[in-house]
């Protein structure tokens, strides 16, 4: 097998890279993934060495080959100019927000933020003494009428986590650099395949490699790629002092779902719109928040910057309440009930954003439920929540 040259490799499909990236079986002895790399300790052939660390690595710290092909494999579909990868999607985004600001510095983030990331920002954030303002997000370009002379980064999130409010990157990203401030993005649910994040101008783009990167629900992992060289420094050297080293087998195991990542996105973004048409039909949902589907909210900046859709959406029931809701989830045999996505299994789970939401109020009347669609036959994964709606409406 000839591996293919630096420029012969730019020009291949996303497909054909992520099947080759971070793998030369000449340096695995014939072998076609590459090896699990364990280890802590280095050890130099001489002072002299030692010395001048000649050696790609120095320490446990410094990553394994294992983690390199995970890293290579990520870089070639995110398109800047490095990756770094740390032990979870969460500390993915905290890590981006700890790269970019320091102590006395101002970041706005959407108001749709993934909770955890809220959680940090109100807690560890402040107590280093970063302030954070929550913004509406569908506020685009009118964002630069919430920069201060502190401002340093805009933190957004698209489509947003349970609401699924599609925001406009290109024109925050166009008011944030005409001040020279940074945008950073949570981009797990389109991941690179479907939204090109740096072509877009973000500086720091994240993936939740849990999701759709490891697949299997068996590895917590997280991305940060950032679009120039400069802030790739920033966000290595940040990397680094944390000690934010990925176990070897979460590597691999990463690394092997990767593989196969673009034809479970395809078959995936069509179970979920083919789900999310037929919940629309029922007389039991108010709306289908799903940013694919025609007439639903943000369908147009979806249509105009994205290539695809995830599995990932939510929607509104009729009023009802939370004892028939129960009796709905509760009962359903292919939908498990838990936090998580991304994976080959169905996910369902009742949320409620109003108690958190700061900037906007979620104009909701009936109960909200996010739902995963995974790779099980659609017509059951239908005959299954039919049922549930039967549940619901028998309860009341």
């Amino acid at each position: 097998m000839k591996k293919p040259t630096s420029s012969e490799f730019k020009r291949l499909g996303a497909r054909t890279r992520l099947v080759l990236a971070g793998r030369d079986p000449a340096d695995s002895y014939g072998f076609v993934n590459p090896p699990i790399v364990r280890g802590s300790t280095v050890v130099y052939p001489n002072t002299e060495d030692f010395l001048a660390r000649k050696a790609r690595y120095s320490y446990g710290t410094d990553g394994s080959p294992t983690l390199d092909a995970l890293i290579a494999a990520a870089g070639t579909i995110e398109g800047g100019a490095g990756v770094v990868a740390t032990p979870s999607g969460l500390m993915a985004c905290t890590l981006a927000f700890l790269a970019m600001l320091s102590a006395g510095d101002h970041v706005l983030v959407t108001d749709s933020v993934y909770r955890p990331t809220r959680i940090f920002c109100d807690g560890l954030l402040k107590r280093m003494g970063v302030e954070t303002t929550y913004y509406d997000p569908l506020i685009g370009g009118d964002i630069a009428k919430l920069f201060k002379p502190n401002t340093r980064a805009v933190w957004t999130e698209a489509p947003g986590s349970q609401t699924f409010e599609m925001q406009d990157i290109p024109a925050i990203v166009t008011a944030a650099h005409e001040r020279g401030i940074l945008v950073g993005m949570d981009n797990t649910w389109a991941t690179p395949l479907f939204f090109d994040s740096h072509g877009f101008g973000v500086d720091l783009s994240v993936q939740a490699g849990t999701k759709y990167y490891a697949a299997h629900s068996d590895v917590l992992i997280g991305t940060v790629s950032a679009r120039t060289p400069a802030l790739f420094r920033a966000l290595r050297d940040t990397w680094k002092q944390l000690g934010l080293i990925v176990a070897p087998e979460d590597a691999f195991l990463t690394l092997r779902g990767m593989r196969t990542m673009a034809l479970r996105l395809k078959e995936q973004m069509a179970a979920g719109i083919a789900m999310a048409e037929w919940l629309r039909q029922r007389p039991e949902v108010a709306r289908v928040l799903h940013p694919a589907l025609p007439g639903a909210p943000g369908h147009a900046i979806w249509k105009r910057d994205f290539t695809g859709a995830s599995s990932l959406f939510s929607f509104e029931l009729k009023p009802a309440s939370m004892k028939a809701v129960g009796a709905m989830l509760d009962g359903l045999t292919l939908f498990g009930i838990g936090a998580s996505w991304g994976g080959y299994e169905s996910l369902v789970l009742p949320f409620d954003c109003r108690d958190y939401r700061t900037a906007t109020a979620p104009g909701f009347e009936g109960p909200t439920i996010r739902i995963h669609i995974g790779l099980e036959d659609i017509e059951d994964l239908k005959a299954d929540l039919a049922a549930g709606f039967e549940r619901l409406s028998a309860a009341g």
